[in-house]
């Protein structure tokens, strides 16, 4: 009985940190993103066009992978107006986020100056939208805002310290 419940235990534990597999698999995206859109966006010759590639490949992956997935979980139904507005709106933000990038290359920003920028500020933007809408029980310890400041360095010095 003893040895389930640490198996148990221990398949638990395994399951729990499969997320961290996602997150790895976001930050190799996302960190591969700007030097690879820059390149799509210069080979193109124009911002748009490199914008309709990015909304061809959401398309792909944001609708058609869903939809085959909940299909095979008995079906596209039973969404509610909340969800489905608070969803549309964080795609949306994301597909904005897209757009600004694309227009800060399309401006003369390089993938190694604008994505250390956007990936050093959007984790303190995070913290501060996320503790205005889900209050924190108690005040903030001071090192939050100490990594606020490190985030912003972190970045500068990414920015400056770059191979040229």
């Amino acid at each position: 009985m003893e040895h389930d419940a640490v198996a148990d235990k221990r398949k638990e534990g395994k399951r729990s940190m499969v997320w961290i597999i996602f997150v790895f698999g976001a930050v190799l995206s996302w960190g591969i993103y700007g030097p690879v859109l820059h390149k799509g966006q210069t080979s193109l010759g124009n911002p748009l066009k490199a914008l309709l590639c990015v909304g061809v490949a959401y398309f792909l992956i944001g609708v058609l992978v869903p939809v085959a997935g909940l299909s095979s979980q008995g079906g596209v139904t039973g969404f509610n107006t909340s969800g489905s507005i608070w969803a549309g709106l964080g795609g949306a933000l994301g597909a904005l986020g897209a757009v600004c990038i694309i227009y800060a290359f399309k401006s003369g920003g390089l993938p190694n100056y604008v994505m250390p920028l956007v990936f050093g500020g959007a984790p303190v933007i995070n913290v501060v939208v996320s503790m205005v809408t889900h209050p924190p029980k108690s005040a903030p310890n001071p090192m939050l805002y100490v990594g606020f400041l490190l985030a912003v360095l972190g970045a500068g010095m990414v920015l400056y310290y770059k191979p040229s």
